[in-house]
């Protein structure tokens, strides 16, 4: 089989957890490039980063918010927003402070992802314009979509989910990833993002 042509597998909606996506013609207007990721308030959420000392500005940012209670995830595809200096920060924040103004929530609560081309500016007018699609697009069955919209080289959409039963609970876990030999070092430029319905407390989570 084809390595394009691989099947994307069966996606499991996580209860809490729900993915928008949007065309912003970020780098290419053939498929969405944005995704928004809204959890249930209450919601603990962990993280790890790449260690890259050139790490991108939502990198930064992104670190800065994680212990702010997140409720939102923004990810945008064609565009790495690194390499952009105090501008690249600025439009990171920008980007956060937009989400939160849309969904009522503030900006620290909200983690920004950017992935793509390097060195040049986050066209941030395209991105603000196609965040309203990406909210009205808000469901729990989305995973499919959102493979899709963090995609940049990748030859074909990565996803993985599983229910499981432990002491007559029934758990979803769901997650989607992005890159092609992105791992070094430390998670260079990967990309992923697991969900679950499991009540994890954040120390352990992380």
């Amino acid at each position: 089989m084809a390595v394009g042509n691989i099947e994307f597998p069966h996606m499991h909606a996580v209860a809490g957890i729900k993915l928008g996506t949007s065309c912003a013609g970020i780098k290419q207007t053939e498929r969405d490039d944005l995704l928004l990721i809204e959890m249930a308030e209450g919601s603990t959420c962990a993280a790890v980063f790449t260690q890259n000392a050139f790490c991108a500005a939502p990198v930064h940012i992104a670190r800065a918010h994680l212990d702010k209670q997140p409720r939102y995830l923004l990810i945008n595809s064609g565009n790495a927003n690194a390499g952009t200096g105090e501008q690249g920060m600025a439009d990171a924040q920008a980007s956060c402070a937009s989400v939160a103004k849309l969904n009522d929530a503030k900006a620290e609560q909200v983690l920004p992802f950017s992935t793509g081309v390097i060195g040049e500016p986050l066209p941030m007018a395209k991105l603000i314009n196609a965040l309203p699609e990406a909210k009205v697009n808000l469901i729990e069955d989305n995973w499919h979509k959102a493979a899709h919209a963090i995609m940049t080289t990748d030859t074909f959409a990565k996803g993985y989910s599983k229910r499981i039963e432990i002491e007559g609970h029934a758990l979803t876990i769901s997650g989607v990833s992005k890159g092609a030999g992105m791992i070094q070092p430390n998670m260079a430029t990967m990309l992923g993002f697991i969900a679950t319905d499991a009540q994890i407390s954040q120390s352990l989570l992380q």
